[in-house]
Formats: structure tokens, sequence, C-alpha cells
């Protein structure tokens, strides 16, 4: 039996997408989400394993690591889960804070710490290594006037990209994905689509596909670990 590819935050977007893709392949996906949506019903008809759970919640975080540990090997752990809180949010500013970099970087940092014996366990042998990927955002590098403690939460993750890419070669690489606007969500109107698309060198949508593209890349690879890589359409030399 194939090492699982553990995805959190599979309900929608880029996580649903990355779990729909691997489960076509016949690759084992073991997933987690917060709020049920149809696709939850759909992965699940697909054979996926999945989790429901709050990661604001230190108790349900500490079950899910109890479930994960019984596992024997992981092929890779994709570290996807995300809120997106503006400064301005009704929650306090310290609790802004609190709860981006719970669920940016100690849900990731406490995943990868108690499955570290997983993780090497699990390394392909035709590659020598397992992964693990954090979805980081562009902004980690630029900042954001209204999202400051998300994109510090975000930059965060990606310097644990660092520190887990050394501690845990060379049987696990670990590389972060920054990416911008991938896909619009079915609200956006068009004024807000024109002006998003204005702000990168190649304006267009780029989807889903560029991600699981990317992440195959990762996976793939045999001499990448502990960098970061852009999916921003050029937007820093706008």
């Amino acid at each position: 039996m194939t090492s699982p590819i553990i995805i959190t935050g599979v309900g929608k977007r880029i996580g649903y997408a990355l779990a729909k893709h691997f489960l076509a392949q016949g690759q084992r996906v073991i997933g987690t989400y917060r709020s049920h949506y149809a696709s939850i019903d759909e992965l699940k008809s697909l054979g996926a394993i999945l989790y429901q759970g709050d990661f604001y919640d230190d108790a349900q975080v500490q079950s899910l690591i109890d479930e994960l540990t019984k596992l024997p090997q992981i092929r890779a752990i994709i570290h996807n889960a995300s809120d997106w809180l503006a400064d301005s949010s009704p929650y306090a500013p310290n609790e802004v804070l609190q709860r981006m970099m719970q669920v940016h970087v100690s849900v990731p940092y406490q995943l990868n710490l108690a499955l570290e014996a997983q993780l090497r366990a699990g390394a392909n042998g035709e590659i020598g290594a397992s992964d693990v990927i954090h979805i980081t955002d562009y902004v980690m590098e630029k900042g954001s006037q209204k999202h400051i403690a998300y994109a510090a939460s975000k930059a965060a993750l990606h310097n644990m990209t660092l520190s887990f890419a050394a501690k845990l070669a060379p049987e696990v690489k670990v590389n972060s994905i920054a990416p911008a606007m991938i896909l619009f969500n079915a609200g956006d109107n068009t004024e807000y689509q024109q002006k998003t698309l204005a702000k990168a060198l190649l304006p267009k949508e780029a989807g889903n596909r560029e991600i699981i593209d990317l992440v195959e890349y990762l996976l793939n690879s045999r001499y990448v670990t502990g960098r970061s890589h852009n999916v921003d359409g050029g937007r820093h030399l706008k």
C-alpha cells in the first residue's frame, strides 16, 4: 500500500483540486476540513479519508495529531489550510494575530514535529525523500496594509520552511509555494477582476493547474529543498 499524502484544508479551491488530482492518480489522500461542503462528500466517494476539525481549537488539533501518528509512514504533507482575517475584522487585534499564527504557523509546526518519524519512513525510494510543502502567500515578501497579521503569519510559515528543511534532511524535502491570486471567487465582479489582473505582468487567472503542476514538480524533484516558489504572475515587478 502506498504512503498517503496529507492535505490540510481540502474543502475548496487549491486543497480540493490537489485532493482530486491525487485521488485520480490512485494515490491515498488524507485530508482535513473545517466546514462541510458538497466537495467533502465527493472526495469521500472518491476514496479520501477526511477528518473534520477546527484548527483554532487546540484539543481538536491534538486529536488529529493522535490519529495521524498511528500511520506507519507518510509520503507528503501539504499545509494548505488557511484563513484570511483582515486587521479590521470584529476580533481584537491581539486575537487577529493569534488566530493567524495558530492556523498558519502553530498547526503546521506541531504536525511537522509530531510526524517526523512517519515522514522519514515514507521517503520515496526512487526520489530518495518524502516531502513537506507549505502554502504561503506572495504577500510574505511585500506585506499588506489591510492584512498585516495574515502576511506576518505567512512569512513565519516560510521561515519554518528553512528550519524544517535543515532539520529533516536528507530524508524529507521541505519547500513552500507562494501564490498570489490563483482563482477568482464566484461573486467577484468584473471591476474587481480587472483591477486584480492588472497587478501582474501576466494578467490572467492562473487556475489551480499551476499549483498542481508545481506540487508535482516538487514531489518528483531529487534536489530541491528549503526554497520558496512564487506563483504570482510577476507582481513583484509591477
